[in-house]
């Protein structure tokens, strides 16, 4: 397992792109129009894999300071074995569900105790551990 990368809310997308952007972090990817909002995956250079995703726009709760994470994204060898231990735990995960319709490509969300969203992530086979520009070419 490893952590992904962290989602922030945030409530003005080309202010923050210009904050992390002069700190020196770099789009790779956009995902617009999803349940949460539209995503915009960032990377340091020499960096590998996307750390940090601006979730932005109505599609989420409005943000206030100290409340700007939206989630933690968490990759997991075996989305089948994670449910079953989790659930064993007395934990509830939500049915996972593939964002491409792929059946190697899994994601499921579990709630902290105190609210936090973490997104359990199943990548396909032969797919990096983390999330790369390679995912949005094209």
């Amino acid at each position: 397992m490893r952590t992904l990368h962290v989602g922030l809310r945030v409530t003005d997308l080309e202010r923050s792109l210009a904050f992390y952007t002069a700190l020196g972090y770099e789009v790779v990817g956009e995902v617009p129009g999803t349940g949460l909002g539209h995503l915009t995956m960032l990377e340091l250079p020499g960096d590998e894999f996307v750390s940090i995703e601006l979730v932005s726009g109505p599609a989420g709760p409005g943000v206030r300071p100290g409340t700007t994470l939206s989630h933690l994204v968490v990759a997991v060898d075996s989305m089948r074995t994670t449910v079953t231990g989790l659930t064993a735990a007395g934990v509830d995960v939500e049915s996972p569900t593939s964002p491409d319709g792929s059946p190697g490509f899994l994601t499921a969300w579990v709630t902290d105790p105190d609210g936090i969203r973490i997104e359990l992530v199943q990548w396909p086979a032969g797919h990096p551990a983390g999330m790369t520009s390679a995912d949005f070419a094209g």
